[in-house]
């Protein structure tokens, strides 16, 4: 993964300055929806995730409010065709059915 849109991930304060640099690279697709982009109805993620690889991910903590916290991560298809993002909360605000589907993906190595 070419991270020289990511070169100072570290600067950044922000869930959305994340979320443009990874669009940036090409994570188009918005794993979030209960339907996919991609036309067929279903998200890809969640009828196939043996087939979906999770990339990267960046944890942000609410300042003052747990209800705040979140991760971003950055999913891509074995194959490389298929790019996109999935936000999920954590801790407090951690959704039972986002969980589920991480917990489904495995981290790409290579």
């Amino acid at each position: 993964m070419d991270n020289d849109y990511l070169k100072h991930i570290g600067e950044m304060t922000s869930l959305s300055e994340v979320v443009i640099a990874l669009v940036k690279q090409g994570y188009i697709v918005d794993f979030n929806l209960n339907t996919s982009q991609l036309g067929s109805g279903e998200n890809p993620i969640q009828e196939s995730p043996e087939q979906f690889l999770i990339d990267k991910h960046y944890r942000f903590e609410g300042e003052s409010d747990p209800d705040d916290e979140a991760i971003v991560y950055a999913i891509s298809s074995i194959d490389g065709k298929i790019k996109g993002i999935f936000v999920n909360g954590y801790g407090t605000s951690s959704e039972s059915a986002g969980d589920e589907v991480i917990k489904q993906l495995k981290t790409r190595t290579d």
